[in-house]
């Protein structure tokens, strides 16, 4: 069976190989497209930084300005395939914007799905009365929402949680996000029971983080997505989720941070058990929160965290709305 490859990281890889070959061949944006008859670098630079779709042709052009020989030069003709064809199941659905797009790209093709958030239930993890709840009130900020068609296109991007070979996946979930907040008790109910019956498959892992378990240490102030791929070569990935735009993070000093971010919430959080009988307990119960008669494990004192960079590596992805979650 052929692995799964995400045409985002695709790209980002052919971008990281092309730039390195350039710089192995001494040669500058500018001396390349003076080469190829190239309007201007902006061409250049985009297919290297992965924001394009690359032709295949140009990349072939590129292969022989660089003198790459095969095998090498095999290789990267079979990513730049991947790279420019491999659009994947989602693409089946006209309705999904560019911004459920991208999450699903790197979802797709992944090996491992980390996602931490404060306040709401995941994209991956909700029901369709949860989602069309969280859209409605996204729709409140811009009238240009089609809600029935971004439920269908979450329900889609959930397929690969069911599929014959899904991604590990792990939930981080502050307290917070198990509070209704003014949610139905129906809808919640549900979408809680909806948790539970996830947390049963073997590849799906939630976990509650406890209040305060950051004291001492850097907090998360995101929600954020961390992705792994089959090819180790493939560029991890984690994208951090705000208001207006969507970041991507792909340089080595970010990733070391976001690992440590990861390592310290996967030690503070509760037992995926206990996880689970929590949010069984709310779902008989969702005002238990409230009455605050359910202890939470303490947390943790705090530990150092490298320092975040690699500014040169960070794609800022325009973020249409609604968010994937």
């Amino acid at each position: 069976m052929s692995l799964p490859t995400s045409p985002v990281i695709r790209r980002a890889r052919l971008g990281a190989e092309l730039r390195q070959l350039r710089r192995r061949e001494e040669l500058t944006l500018e001396q390349v497209c003076d080469r190829l008859g190239w309007a201007s670098t902006s061409k250049l630079s985009r297919i290297e930084l992965g924001q394009s779709r690359p032709d295949l042709a140009d990349v072939l052009d590129l292969l022989d300005v660089y003198q790459v020989p095969p095998p090498e030069r095999d290789m990267l003709v079979a990513i730049a395939r991947d790279a420019a064809t491999g659009r994947g199941w989602w693409k089946t659905l006209g309705g999904m914007g560019e911004r459920q797009r991208a999450y699903a790209e790197l979802e797709g093709g992944a090996a491992t799905v980390v996602e931490y958030q404060l306040a709401v239930v995941p994209g991956l993890l909700q029901t369709p009365a949860y989602a069309r709840l969280r859209l409605g009130v996204a729709r409140l900020l811009d009238r240009a929402v089609d809600v029935e068609a971004d439920v269908r296109a979450r329900l889609i991007r959930q397929e690969v949680l069911h599929r014959a070979d899904p991604p590990q996946y792990t939930a981080l979930l502050e307290l917070a996000a198990c509070d209704p907040g003014g949610v139905p008790d129906d809808i919640w109910r549900e979408q809680l029971r909806h948790l539970v019956a996830l947390a049963a498959k073997p590849h799906v892992t939630i976990r509650v983080v406890p209040p305060g378990v950051t004291a001492g240490g850097a907090h998360p102030l995101t929600p954020f997505s961390r992705y792994s791929f089959p090819d180790p070569a493939d560029p991890r990935t984690v994208m951090l989720e705000a208001l207006t735009t969507d970041v991507r993070l792909v340089s080595a000093a970010d990733l070391a941070w976001y690992d440590a971010v990861v390592d310290r919430l996967l030690d503070a959080a509760l037992p995926a058990a206990e996880t689970t009988a929590l949010l069984a307990r709310l779902a008989d119960d969702p005002a238990l929160l409230a009455r605050r008669d359910d202890p939470v494990l303490p947390a943790p004192g705090g530990r150092p965290l490298p320092p975040a960079g690699g500014a040169e590596d960070t794609a800022v992805v325009p973020r249409p709305r609604p968010s994937p979650d």
